[in-house]
């Protein structure tokens, strides 16, 4: 890593044409050999760093496949590459430096994480992406045996088709039953990522700094799991697809989905951490909403 200010003509050039989003030039001087990739402007900021902060995910990409540094954490003021890509408001810019390994964790001279950082200006879209993230190392943890058991909770081969149904951004009940359908290693699996899933929404809840919107998605996403393979096990004429036409069927009065919304409801009342903020938002807000007949 090079000393701040400490750059190449080459890679001033590199800076400028960061700033002005110019793509191809971009991508001609990463092929130069007085390049470096992860090189610091006075500020201490990467050129992936001032990408991410105008939230340009074209050059971020590119800079992320030629080897860029998401962690790289060199600021004047200790601010991360994911925090100014949730300081920029781009919620794809922030789910592609998760899904490049950027630590959530890193706090900078006042004291604020990434996540926190995005509440305090009101960055919303990117506080959820942050929040509903869950990485690919965290799930690892569940692939080898732990205390007295002989196997894993999570099969190596299925982690990561597990980490897509967790990163779900489509929590509607039928979305999520037709993924598991076209992924029925995941509904043989149940008992077993059933524990994965409940284990991981008690650390979010106990943890020093609680997530309640990944624990109450991590007990939602056990339940709709868990009937699905109620439906495959139990009702083997119809299956999951018997289970989506259940939930897709319309109260002629309203339109209304009843399946789905007893569905969401019967989660919600079996989320066993009632002193969460969220659940009990969640639970006025269906207060006074007529419940399903």
């Amino acid at each position: 890593m090079k000393t701040k200010g400490d750059l190449s003509d080459s890679e001033r050039v590199l800076f400028e044409n960061v700033q002005n989003d110019n793509v191809i030039l971009i991508k001609e001087l990463l092929s130069k050999d007085d390049v470096n990739v992860n090189c610091l402007d006075d500020h201490g900021m990467t050129p992936l760093q001032n990408a991410a902060f105008k939230g340009n995910k074209d050059v971020c990409e590119l800079l992320i496949s030629h080897g860029a540094d998401v962690n790289t954490n060199e600021h004047e003021n200790g601010y991360t590459t994911l925090m100014f890509a949730a300081l920029s408001g781009s919620p794809e810019v922030t789910k592609m430096m998760l899904d490049a390994g950027a630590k959530t964790s890193p706090v900078n001279s006042v004291g604020r994480n990434a996540c926190q950082m995005a509440a305090f200006v009101g960055q919303h879209e990117c506080v959820t992406v942050i929040k509903n993230f869950f990485s690919s190392e965290d799930l690892k943890y569940y692939t080898v045996p732990r205390g007295f058991d002989k196997e894993p909770k999570l099969r190596p081969d299925l982690a990561p088709t597990f980490q897509k149904y967790i990163l779900c951004n489509n929590l509607s009940p039928v979305k999520l039953a037709l993924f598991l359908k076209e992924n029925m290693e995941l509904v043989n699996e149940t008992p077993k990522l059933s524990k994965v899933l409940e284990d991981i929404s008690e650390k979010q809840m106990k943890s020093s700094e609680t997530n309640d919107v990944l624990s109450l998605k991590m007990h939602y996403l056990c339940q709709v799991l868990q009937t699905c393979r109620k439906w495959d096990v139990e009702k083997t004429d119809v299956g999951i697809d018997g289970l989506i036409k259940m939930l897709m069927k319309e109260r002629e009065a309203d339109g209304t989905r009843l399946g789905i919304e007893k569905l969401i409801r019967d989660s919600v009342r079996e989320f066993p951490y009632h002193e969460s903020e969220l659940f009990m938002q969640i639970v006025r807000n269906l207060a006074d909403i007529q419940p399903v007949r």
